[in-house]
């Protein structure tokens, strides 16, 4: 096993020490950046919802229209 000086070794611990403190920086950002995107999806989701139901609904209308409308040609 190769002996490291202790400045080696001082400087390879710093070193890592900087990149655990990087890596739980992106980490945080990570979490941050998920919390946003699900909030988003739920409000799209919720969104998608609510203009089905009015397509659904604009759809009846229109064809309750286009069934009085037949009947109006009949008489």
């Amino acid at each position: 096993m190769d002996k490291k000086l202790p400045k080696e070794l001082e400087a390879e611990l710093q070193a890592l020490e900087e990149e655990v403190k990087r890596l739980a920086g992106r980490i945080e950002s990570l979490h941050e950046e998920n919390r946003l995107l699900t909030e988003r999806m739920n409000t799209l989701s919720a969104e998608r919802a609510q203009l089905a139901n009015k397509n659904m609904m604009v759809q009846n209308r229109v064809e309750s229209m286009i069934t009085r409308l037949k009947g109006l040609e009949v008489s």
